[in-house]
């Protein structure tokens, strides 16, 4: 039996990746996440790692973070690039739960 090797990744494709997630994650929320969005575009990575090191609870920053890691092209950038993408989605489920909540507030208030 065989087992068949996953093609390599190349940076094309992980920046395919990337870009999907970056378009689940859009401008944020707030200043911290403006900064982190900013500092990634810059590629200074070590400072979006600093601000999710010290933002442990901010989904939006730790989904930058690992998006830094997975532009390294390791033999991990298939793990980084799923935990960069629940990171995300967990923060575009906290974004929507807060516009839910005000349209609710909105329409009953």
């Amino acid at each position: 039996m065989t087992v068949a090797t996953p093609p390599a990744f190349t940076t094309e494709k992980v920046q395919l990746a990337v870009n999907s997630i970056l378009d689940t994650l859009k401008e944020g929320t707030n200043i911290l996440h403006s900064e982190a969005l900013s500092a990634f575009k810059n590629s200074n990575h070590d400072r979006v790692k600093r601000l999710a090191s010290t933002n442990l609870s901010d989904s939006y920053c730790r989904s930058l973070a690992y998006l830094g890691s997975s532009l390294k092209l390791t033999p991990n950038t298939d793990t980084i690039l799923a935990e960069a993408a629940r990171a995300a989605a967990d923060f575009a489920k906290e974004r929507e739960l807060a516009r839910l909540s005000q349209a609710i507030h909105d329409a009953l208030d």
